[in-house]
């Protein structure tokens, strides 16, 4: 998802879980956000302002009257510049104050300035996640429309083992999300994305392969959640991280692996999006064992399954979306595998433009339907999927 215009304030106080929202912080920079770190004077006895400083690339304030302030009243700049809130951990003496009105120091009176929507994130000791204090300061706060990242179960930094720990930062990021973003347009639907490479080998230790990372297919399965779609993914030989939980992951290695489970699968689906960049070839024969490199190697290639083309065989009412990496003539081959594949979308890129290649963060593509062709200008891969899933569902 593209936060490239969204503010996002981050309030971090007096918890161990602070050292969580490094990663928080970070990640919706990535995506574009601008975000804002504000810290009671107890987060940073656990992490320096210097680090969110550094991963926010903006100024963390700590101190209610700053001499180095802006002349603007920076608790109310603040709250009136942030699109959403969050407070990660919190708590329970901070979710107090909320709750009954205290602003005694600048993160808490930048939270009752906001008027944007405010996702709190507690982290604190199972007993006093229970007790009758904390949760009366809860309700009242969930009546106000506060909403709640839930805590997860396990071993507390206190050494108890129970509910109380901060809820992940890719979690609190899709929630984020969710409140920047309401308007869900892929809820209801399933989309089935391949990501990656495939590889064939070529004895048990060779093999052959090509350069894709997987970061097409993971931009789109992240971008597809984030608009309430259900997502399988199938992996192939992927170097992007995957978060763990957010989809149905099945991992392949070969084409027929990979063919295999989309052909399992697709029947599930509203939209297939076929991002991977399966093996066109495989050898006709395996090697039990290892080719010695003294001697000559001869290998003999047949071709693997054409998964998108079986799949636009099939489809039916299915919206099937397919890359095309090339090289030269980008629009006319693109048109060639529009109707070869039985595809509705073709996305291609010229992967000899600087910043449209396999491994990079960019891309550079054209968008190729039955309407015609549709020239992108060079943007990130996460703007990209977007764009790509609009198109998919006629917008």
């Amino acid at each position: 998802m593209d936060l490239t215009g969204k503010c996002v304030l981050v309030g971090v106080t007096g918890g161990i879980a602070a050292y969580k929202t490094c990663t928080l912080v970070s990640s919706l920079r990535k995506q574009g956000a601008e975000v804002c770190v504000a810290m009671t004077k107890n987060a940073t006895e656990f992490v320096s302002p210097l680090t969110f400083e550094t991963l926010s690339a903006n100024k963390v304030t700590v101190e209610t009257f700053d001499p180095k302030r802006e002349w603007e009243v920076e608790h109310i700049a603040l709250a009136k510049k942030a699109d959403v809130c969050v407070i990660a951990p919190c708590t329970a003496d901070f979710a107090a104050k909320l709750a009954n009105g205290i602003a005694d120091d600048f993160l808490s009176t930048t939270v009752m300035a906001c008027t944007c929507p405010v996702l709190l994130a507690p982290a604190m000791n199972t007993n006093m996640l229970n007790s009758a204090a904390y949760r009366a300061n809860e309700s009242v706060l969930r009546e106000r429309g506060v909403r709640f990242a839930e805590t997860g179960s396990g071993r507390l930094a206190c050494g108890d083992t129970g509910n109380g720990r901060m809820a992940e930062p890719e979690d609190i990021e899709g929630q984020v999300i969710d409140l920047l973003f309401p308007n869900k347009d892929y809820v209801g639907k399933t989309v089935l994305i391949t990501a990656g490479g495939t590889i064939e080998p070529i004895d048990p230790v060779r093999f052959i392969g090509n350069r894709s990372s997987g970061k097409m297919g993971a931009a789109l399965a992240k971008a597809a959640t984030d608009r309430g779609a259900k997502v399988i993914l199938v992996c192939g030989n992927v170097t992007v991280n995957i978060p763990e939980g957010r989809y149905e992951r099945i991992d392949v290695t070969t084409t027929r692996d990979m063919y295999d489970a989309v052909m399992a699968n697709y029947e599930r689906a509203d939209v297939i999006v076929k991002a991977a960049a399966p093996c066109d070839f495989r050898p006709v024969a395996v090697a039990e064992n290892k080719i010695k490199s003294d001697k000559p190697l001869s290998v003999k290639f047949e071709k693997t399954e054409d998964i998108a083309e079986a799949v636009g065989l099939v489809k039916g009412d299915r919206k099937l979306v397919v890359f095309a990496a090339e090289t030269t003539n980008l629009e006319r081959n693109a048109a060639e595998k529009l109707a070869k594949k039985h595809a509705d979308i073709v996305v291609a890129n010229d992967v000899t433009q600087e910043g449209a290649g396999f491994g990079t963060d960019t891309n550079i593509a054209t968008i190729v339907s039955e309407s015609g062709a549709e020239s992108l200008p060079k943007m990130s891969k996460s703007q990209l999927a977007d764009i790509i899933l609009d198109r998919a569902i006629g917008k």
